[in-house]
């Protein structure tokens, strides 16, 4: 599994193109939309597919990706689901890897085990668990990458240079950088801070560093993509969904408008450094 990751971190480099990673929410407004979502956002675009896992308290998550859980939530899905979304977009993709991102109350809740076992088994490639910091590596980091599942840590603008090695310990498949002091969605990003912030971590680690938290349109996924590995849209992509809704024209429109969304953005990670 942490081949198939490298493997595509490795071919962007040689293309000089930064990764494009696209989060949405499992489940989100139900199973069969979440899944058509997912099988349609490589040919869109996206090199990474981040699969958000629903929680009822996301403490880094702002209101569009607070929102998209409840929904999914509220229509039953369940980790056991989640599975079946990747197990369903394995069938037809076998290349494009593949994070699960979420807090650890669920994972514990369903048990980390078995959590682990089940994710290697449907084609999960890593997974991003925010509250779950160094200190708790035993917990499930370590097992993770015993199963060579990538376990993928956040840096911040507040991360500094006592924190950082602990931060980068025990990390593989690339390390996420978020850009912005706040939850998800709440501000842009400056691109002169990160380009900073990202050659300071660079010096520390091998791994790619992608950047997220606050970037919503191609210009500035050009911008952080110039000095980033990676740009992550979460947010600009669960708010198409919730519009689709709210706008009453649900179905083939809450597939097809967070797919058009990412096909814009993938042309500005694409330009970046053109």
């Amino acid at each position: 599994m942490t081949q198939r990751m490298d493997t595509r971190f490795a071919k962007l480099a040689e293309e000089n193109r930064p990764a494009f990673v696209t989060y949405f929410m499992g489940g989100d407004p139900d199973l069969k939309t979440s899944i058509e979502i997912m099988k349609g956002l490589p040919a869109a675009g996206a090199d990474v597919i981040e699969l958000g896992m629903p929680f009822s308290d996301p403490m880094a998550d702002g209101p569009a990706i607070q929102a998209a859980g409840l929904r999914a939530l509220k229509g039953g899905h369940t980790m056991a689901a989640t599975f079946a979304m990747v197990r369903a977009f394995r069938e037809t993709d076998k290349e494009t890897p593949i994070v699960v991102m979420g807090y650890y109350n669920p994972i514990y809740q369903y048990g980390p085990e078995r959590f682990l076992d089940e994710a290697l088994e449907a084609g999960i490639d890593g997974m991003i668990v925010v509250d779950l910091p160094p200190e708790m590596d035993e917990e499930l980091c370590i097992p993770a990458t015993k199963r060579d599942l990538n376990f993928i840590r956040l840096a911040t603008p507040t991360t500094d240079a006592k924190r950082l090695p602990k931060v980068l310990s025990n990390t593989s498949g690339f390390v996420y950088y978020v850009s912005i002091n706040g939850i998800t969605g709440a501000a842009t990003p400056d691109p002169t801070q990160v380009s900073q912030s990202v050659a300071h971590i660079k010096a520390k680690t091998d791994l790619p560093i992608c950047v997220g938290f606050g970037v919503r349109n191609a210009e500035q996924a050009a911008m952080i993509g110039r000095a980033a590995d990676g740009v992550v849209v979460g947010s600009a992509i669960v708010s198409t969904v919730a519009d689709s809704l709210t706008n009453g024209i649900a179905g083939g429109e809450t597939v097809s408008a967070p797919l058009a969304l990412v096909s814009q953005i993938a042309e500005g990670v694409r330009n970046a450094r053109a």
